[in-house]
């Protein structure tokens, strides 16, 4: 559990890194984001036969950190849409 953790907040901060621009998102989303890039890795590695959901692999890695950076900007349209609208 913790080294899904870990995994999903390396993902993430990769993810803001690949992402160009500034973005306002805090550790806590960066964290879940990155969880749910991992867990959208695995899935599509499970899927292709390449691995386990939670085994640590090149391909869901690299599908994790893809879906992380997507996740980010979706994150990121949806934030800046609710700021738009409160001011």
């Amino acid at each position: 559990m913790i080294g899904f953790i870990v995994a999903g907040l390396v993902i993430g901060a990769l993810a803001r890194l690949i992402k160009p621009g500034k973005q306002n998102l805090g550790l806590i989303a960066t964290l879940l984001l990155g969880l749910a890039g991992s867990v959208i890795g695995g899935v599509v590695a499970n899927l292709l036969g390449t691995g386990d959901i939670f085994e640590l692999n090149v391909l869901g890695f690299i599908v994790a950190v893809v879906a992380a950076v997507l996740l980010i900007g979706v994150a990121e349209t949806l934030a800046g849409r609710s700021r738009s609208r409160t001011h």
